[in-house]
């Protein structure tokens, strides 16, 4: 179900969706995406690239905060929707949405909610940030 327009104010905070990443992802996100950059896989070569470990696709964690973003402001209802990827995400981490009302505005006939959204582990270090804009029913 949408919001509606009366329903939502500055301040306001959509429900955390959490995840907790897990390898498993990390293939069956290669296996959809195509992207089978071994840094995302291949333990080998990640650390023989100087990496601790293989670590997550930019892009799931960007469709993950953007799933959080759909369940709150409804299907079909999203406008523009912008990250940056801030820090990499690692296998084992628990993930969470954090999604903040900014705006309630009104432009060419439809009531618009701008956002800003967030992407952030167990300690609190931000993956992803951006923002989004959505479409308020009513």
């Amino acid at each position: 179900m949408a919001l509606m327009s009366g329903d939502v104010h500055p301040g306001d905070e959509a429900p955390v969706l959490t995840h907790t990443l897990t390898r498993t992802d990390l293939v069956r996100y290669a296996g959809a995406s195509g992207d089978y950059n071994p840094m995302h896989h291949d333990e080998v070569k990640a650390t023989a690239a100087g990496q601790p470990s293989v670590f997550g696709h930019g892009m799931f964690s960007m469709g993950l905060l953007g799933t959080a973003i759909t369940a709150y402001v409804g299907i079909g209802t999203l406008r523009s929707y912008q990250v940056r990827f801030v820090r990499q995400t690692w296998p084992g981490e628990q993930l969470s949405t954090r999604i903040v009302v900014r705006d309630v505005r009104h432009h060419d006939g439809e009531t618009l909610v701008d956002l800003d959204v967030s992407l952030a582990n167990q300690a609190g270090e931000v993956k992803v940030a951006g923002e989004a804009t959505a479409a308020l029913a009513g």
